[in-house]
């Protein structure tokens, strides 16, 4: 299959438009539809219904694969291009909420402090964004975070050859509303907070939870954001609960209530990546925040 058919095919399904992705691609609608037909030619199937433009069942399956595909066809350029790179000082980081806590903060400090010339631009993205930014080499180094068994590796989306390295494990915190009745207990099981109303957020999605306790958690809320004032905001006004790293609550707990979970034992683990770096400055960072 033609990576530029694949590539329109993915767009127009996205739309759900021919002319917006002929908008987007720099194409005429003409020329979209051309392409379309010839990669259906191909495969000798239909992709694509046109009114409205949406995919067959056929098309459905292609989109499973396309994704992965391309990815790794710009992880491939992205990675022979830093073959003959020269060393930059100026590293992009890319991280997903809650990655930079008070260990990557203090790694990144030193790294800086022993490298005098060192830039850092720092940006932050979901996980799924996350390991396409490194592998596409629109990130020299990654860092991601999330809800893992101890010493248990993440889950990060499969973008070709990748280097991966544990930077630091952290405990979790049920947060609650002061008054909830449970905001007093030294320590909580979530096993009994499972028919509890919990706040659905990028920081502790509930399928994850699921996955590492078992079924329930009911939806009390669902936040798309990741900001963690308003997760706080919004725990704190008892529209459910949510898991967080200590240190991510303020000291002292600020409008809400953080209780230790005592099982099962669960933290929230952070991971290093990055794709083959040359020696240089991105080397040296990585290292030194790989601890």
């Amino acid at each position: 299959m033609d990576p530029h058919l694949l590539t329109t095919f993915v767009t127009v399904a996205r739309h759900g438009s021919f002319s917006a992705a002929a908008a987007e691609l720099g194409y005429t609608q003409s020329a979209i539809s051309q392409q379309i037909a010839a990669l259906e030619a191909d495969l000798g199937l239909a992709l694509l219904r046109r009114r409205p433009v949406e995919p067959t069942p056929a098309g459905r399956r292609l989109l499973e694969h396309a994704g992965p595909l391309l990815l790794r066809l710009r992880a491939a350029r992205a990675d022979v291009l830093r073959t003959a790179a020269e060393p930059s000082h100026l590293l992009r980081v890319a991280a997903t909420p809650l990655a930079v806590n008070p260990v990557v903060a203090a790694r990144l400090a030193a790294a800086r402090a022993a490298q005098p010339r060192l830039e850092v631009r720092l940006r932050t993205c979901r996980a799924e964004r996350l390991a396409a930014l490194v592998a596409e080499g629109r990130a020299e180094l990654g860092l991601a975070g999330g809800i893992a068994a101890p010493s248990d590796p993440l889950r990060l989306p499969e973008s070709g050859p990748m280097s991966t390295a544990g930077v630091s494990e952290e405990d979790l915190v049920v947060v609650l509303e002061p008054g909830h009745p449970l905001a007093g207990r030294a320590r909580l099981r979530l096993a009994d907070l499972i028919d509890a109303r919990w706040l659905d957020t990028p920081l502790c999605p509930l399928t994850r939870l699921r996955d590492l306790v078992g079924d329930g958690f009911p939806v009390g809320l669902e936040y798309e954001g990741d900001d963690v004032h308003t997760v706080l905001t919004l725990a704190a006004a008892g529209h459910g609960l949510t898991l967080l790293p200590a240190s991510a609550v303020p000291a002292g707990g600020g409008p809400v209530c953080a209780v230790p979970v005592a099982a099962p034992r669960l933290v929230h683990r952070v991971e290093l990546l990055h794709a083959a770096l040359p020696p240089g400055p991105a080397t040296a960072l990585a290292a030194a925040l790989a601890g």
